[in-house]
Protein backbone atom coordinates (compact mmCIF):
# COMPACT_ATOMS: atom_id res chain seq x y z
CA UNK A 1 0.00 0.00 0.00
CA UNK A 2 2.94 2.51 1.08
CA UNK A 3 4.24 1.69 -3.01
CA UNK A 4 1.27 2.70 -4.35
CA UNK A 5 0.69 5.85 -2.73
CA UNK A 6 4.30 6.85 -3.83
CA UNK A 7 3.45 6.05 -7.10
CA UNK A 8 0.15 8.13 -7.17
CA UNK A 9 1.90 10.90 -5.18
CA UNK A 10 4.36 10.86 -8.03
CA UNK A 11 1.72 11.34 -10.98
CA UNK A 12 -1.72 11.90 -9.48
CA UNK A 13 -3.23 15.19 -10.53
CA UNK A 14 -5.42 17.09 -7.50
CA UNK A 15 -6.60 19.38 -10.36
CA UNK A 16 -8.88 19.56 -13.87
CA UNK A 17 -6.49 19.75 -16.69
CA UNK A 18 -7.44 20.94 -20.06
CA UNK A 19 -10.83 22.37 -18.69
CA UNK A 20 -9.74 25.92 -19.29
CA UNK A 21 -8.81 25.50 -23.28
CA UNK A 22 -12.68 25.72 -23.81
CA UNK A 23 -13.33 22.20 -25.34
CA UNK A 24 -16.32 19.95 -24.36
CA UNK A 25 -15.98 16.91 -22.35
CA UNK A 26 -15.35 14.21 -24.78
CA UNK A 27 -16.04 10.91 -22.18
CA UNK A 28 -14.20 8.59 -20.65
CA UNK A 29 -11.13 6.13 -21.73
CA UNK A 30 -13.92 3.33 -22.43
CA UNK A 31 -15.81 6.35 -24.68
CA UNK A 32 -13.40 7.94 -26.53
CA UNK A 33 -10.55 4.96 -27.37
CA UNK A 34 -12.70 2.69 -29.70
CA UNK A 35 -12.78 5.78 -32.22
CA UNK A 36 -9.17 6.88 -31.72
CA UNK A 37 -7.11 6.43 -34.73
CA UNK A 38 -4.67 4.15 -32.57
CA UNK A 39 -4.65 3.15 -28.60
CA UNK A 40 -0.88 2.12 -27.89
CA UNK A 41 0.78 1.10 -24.61
CA UNK A 42 4.30 2.70 -24.29
CA UNK A 43 7.36 3.97 -22.71
CA UNK A 44 8.00 7.59 -22.42
CA UNK A 45 11.78 7.19 -24.03
CA UNK A 46 12.51 11.64 -24.52
CA UNK A 47 10.82 14.84 -23.91
CA UNK A 48 11.33 17.43 -26.74
CA UNK A 49 9.63 20.70 -26.16
CA UNK A 50 5.92 19.73 -26.32
CA UNK A 51 6.75 16.25 -28.10
CA UNK A 52 7.02 13.22 -26.30
CA UNK A 53 8.51 10.24 -27.67
CA UNK A 54 6.88 6.89 -26.92
CA UNK A 55 8.45 3.33 -27.25
CA UNK A 56 5.34 0.96 -27.94
CA UNK A 57 4.78 -2.04 -26.02
CA UNK A 58 1.32 -3.13 -27.17
CA UNK A 59 -0.77 -1.83 -29.78
CA UNK A 60 -4.59 -2.00 -28.83
CA UNK A 61 -6.20 -0.53 -31.42
CA UNK A 62 -4.83 0.39 -34.55
CA UNK A 63 -1.77 -0.31 -36.49
CA UNK A 64 2.14 1.25 -36.37
CA UNK A 65 5.53 -0.04 -37.65
CA UNK A 66 8.05 1.89 -36.23
CA UNK A 67 10.42 1.54 -33.28
CA UNK A 68 9.14 5.43 -31.66
CA UNK A 69 5.95 7.54 -31.62
CA UNK A 70 5.87 10.61 -31.21
CA UNK A 71 3.09 12.17 -29.92
CA UNK A 72 2.15 15.90 -29.71
CA UNK A 73 1.17 18.04 -26.05
CA UNK A 74 0.29 21.00 -25.35
CA UNK A 75 1.65 24.20 -26.77
CA UNK A 76 -0.51 28.02 -27.58
CA UNK A 77 -3.93 27.18 -27.08
CA UNK A 78 -4.02 23.51 -27.92
CA UNK A 79 -6.26 21.00 -26.05
CA UNK A 80 -4.05 18.73 -25.06
CA UNK A 81 -1.81 17.64 -21.70
CA UNK A 82 1.71 19.48 -20.80
CA UNK A 83 4.62 17.34 -21.83
CA UNK A 84 5.32 17.26 -18.03
CA UNK A 85 2.81 14.97 -17.39
CA UNK A 86 4.29 12.28 -18.91
CA UNK A 87 8.24 12.11 -17.14
CA UNK A 88 10.95 10.11 -18.71
CA UNK A 89 10.46 6.27 -18.09
CA UNK A 90 7.22 6.34 -17.39
CA UNK A 91 4.33 4.16 -19.17
CA UNK A 92 1.02 4.99 -20.17
CA UNK A 93 -2.00 3.88 -22.60
CA UNK A 94 -2.86 6.39 -24.78
CA UNK A 95 -5.72 6.43 -27.30
CA UNK A 96 -4.28 9.37 -29.85
CA UNK A 97 -5.78 10.91 -33.25
CA UNK A 98 -3.24 10.97 -35.78
CA UNK A 99 -1.76 14.30 -37.71
CA UNK A 100 -3.43 14.68 -40.88
CA UNK A 101 -2.33 18.29 -41.62
CA UNK A 102 -0.82 20.80 -40.03
CA UNK A 103 -2.51 24.09 -39.55
CA UNK A 104 -1.94 27.38 -40.56
CA UNK A 105 0.82 29.37 -37.67
CA UNK A 106 1.11 25.66 -36.50
CA UNK A 107 4.84 25.08 -37.18
CA UNK A 108 7.78 27.59 -36.57
CA UNK A 109 11.23 26.68 -38.36
CA UNK A 110 12.67 29.23 -35.29
CA UNK A 111 10.87 26.52 -32.57
CA UNK A 112 10.73 23.21 -34.45
CA UNK A 113 10.32 21.44 -31.20
CA UNK A 114 7.15 23.73 -30.18
CA UNK A 115 4.56 23.18 -32.73
CA UNK A 116 1.17 21.47 -33.56
CA UNK A 117 3.22 18.79 -34.74
CA UNK A 118 3.95 16.89 -38.03
CA UNK A 119 1.69 15.12 -40.94
CA UNK A 120 1.91 11.53 -39.70
CA UNK A 121 2.95 11.89 -35.96
CA UNK A 122 0.37 11.87 -33.13
CA UNK A 123 -1.72 13.59 -30.95
CA UNK A 124 -3.04 13.66 -27.73
CA UNK A 125 -6.12 15.74 -26.39
CA UNK A 126 -7.03 16.57 -22.82
CA UNK A 127 -10.65 16.77 -24.07
CA UNK A 128 -11.18 13.15 -22.57
CA UNK A 129 -9.84 10.14 -20.59
CA UNK A 130 -7.63 10.29 -23.96
CA UNK A 131 -4.53 8.44 -21.38
CA UNK A 132 -4.42 6.00 -18.73
CA UNK A 133 -1.21 5.57 -16.01
CA UNK A 134 0.34 1.79 -16.34
CA UNK A 135 1.79 0.39 -13.53
CA UNK A 136 3.10 -3.23 -14.32
CA UNK A 137 0.01 -5.29 -15.46
CA UNK A 138 -2.54 -2.36 -14.50
CA UNK A 139 -3.55 0.89 -15.55
CA UNK A 140 -5.37 3.63 -13.68
CA UNK A 141 -7.36 7.24 -14.98
CA UNK A 142 -10.41 8.64 -16.03
CA UNK A 143 -11.25 4.94 -17.24
CA UNK A 144 -15.03 4.84 -17.29
CA UNK A 145 -18.28 6.85 -17.47
CA UNK A 146 -19.16 8.85 -14.39
CA UNK A 147 -15.91 9.68 -13.12
CA UNK A 148 -15.01 13.74 -12.80
CA UNK A 149 -14.52 15.31 -16.00
CA UNK A 150 -11.13 16.67 -16.72
CA UNK A 151 -9.83 14.58 -13.74
CA UNK A 152 -7.41 12.18 -15.40
CA UNK A 153 -6.05 10.69 -11.97
CA UNK A 154 -9.61 9.61 -9.94
CA UNK A 155 -9.52 7.63 -6.91
CA UNK A 156 -9.97 4.22 -8.53
CA UNK A 157 -8.76 0.80 -8.19
CA UNK A 158 -6.17 -0.18 -10.84
CA UNK A 159 -8.01 -2.34 -13.72
CA UNK A 160 -5.80 -4.92 -15.46
CA UNK A 161 -4.39 -4.07 -19.01
CA UNK A 162 -5.77 -7.58 -20.15
CA UNK A 163 -9.21 -6.01 -19.12
CA UNK A 164 -8.82 -3.54 -21.07
CA UNK A 165 -7.91 -4.81 -24.18
CA UNK A 166 -10.67 -7.25 -23.87
CA UNK A 167 -12.95 -4.29 -23.98
CA UNK A 168 -11.48 -2.77 -27.14
CA UNK A 169 -11.62 -6.15 -28.49
CA UNK A 170 -15.43 -6.41 -27.87
CA UNK A 171 -14.80 -9.60 -25.57
CA UNK A 172 -15.34 -7.56 -22.55
CA UNK A 173 -18.47 -5.87 -21.22
CA UNK A 174 -17.56 -1.49 -20.22
CA UNK A 175 -19.65 -2.91 -16.88
CA UNK A 176 -17.08 -5.20 -16.39
CA UNK A 177 -14.16 -2.14 -16.61
CA UNK A 178 -16.72 -0.10 -14.12
CA UNK A 179 -16.82 -2.76 -11.47
CA UNK A 180 -13.14 -3.67 -11.73
CA UNK A 181 -12.21 0.16 -11.08
CA UNK A 182 -14.44 0.85 -8.50
CA UNK A 183 -13.11 -2.58 -6.47
CA UNK A 184 -11.36 -1.61 -3.19
CA UNK A 185 -7.73 -1.52 -3.27
CA UNK A 186 -7.49 -4.62 -0.39
CA UNK A 187 -9.10 -6.65 -3.39
CA UNK A 188 -7.61 -5.83 -5.90
CA UNK A 189 -5.27 -9.58 -5.71
CA UNK A 190 -9.02 -11.44 -5.26
CA UNK A 191 -10.20 -8.93 -8.37
CA UNK A 192 -7.17 -10.49 -10.68
CA UNK A 193 -8.20 -13.93 -10.59
CA UNK A 194 -11.96 -13.41 -10.93
CA UNK A 195 -10.93 -11.43 -13.66
CA UNK A 196 -9.02 -14.52 -14.88
CA UNK A 197 -11.43 -16.43 -14.71
CA UNK A 198 -14.07 -14.27 -16.59
CA UNK A 199 -11.84 -13.39 -18.78
CA UNK A 200 -11.46 -17.69 -20.12
CA UNK A 201 -15.43 -17.58 -19.98
CA UNK A 202 -14.29 -15.55 -23.23
CA UNK A 203 -12.46 -15.60 -26.30
CA UNK A 204 -9.31 -17.25 -25.86
CA UNK A 205 -7.31 -14.18 -26.20
CA UNK A 206 -5.83 -14.03 -22.88
CA UNK A 207 -2.13 -14.63 -22.88
CA UNK A 208 -0.73 -18.00 -22.18
CA UNK A 209 1.92 -16.76 -19.47
CA UNK A 210 -1.19 -15.58 -17.73
CA UNK A 211 -2.75 -19.19 -16.71
CA UNK A 212 -2.65 -19.98 -13.24
CA UNK A 213 -0.22 -23.13 -12.88
CA UNK A 214 -2.22 -26.39 -11.77
CA UNK A 215 -1.06 -27.07 -8.29
CA UNK A 216 1.60 -29.96 -7.25
CA UNK A 217 -0.32 -33.15 -6.92
CA UNK A 218 0.03 -34.82 -3.21
CA UNK A 219 2.62 -36.62 -2.49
Amino acid sequence: MLAAALVHGAFGQPDATGADCGCLWEGSFSEVAPSADLVVLGEVQTIKGNAVDLMPERLLKGEFWLDTLRVWMQARDYCRPPAETFPLGSRWIMALSEITEVPDGGFNPSTPNESFGRPFDFALSSCGGYWLRVNGRTAVGNLVPGMPRFYHQPDMSPVLIDLIVGYLDGTVPETALIEASREHPEAVDELILDTRSFLRGQADWLPEEDAVEPADPPQ
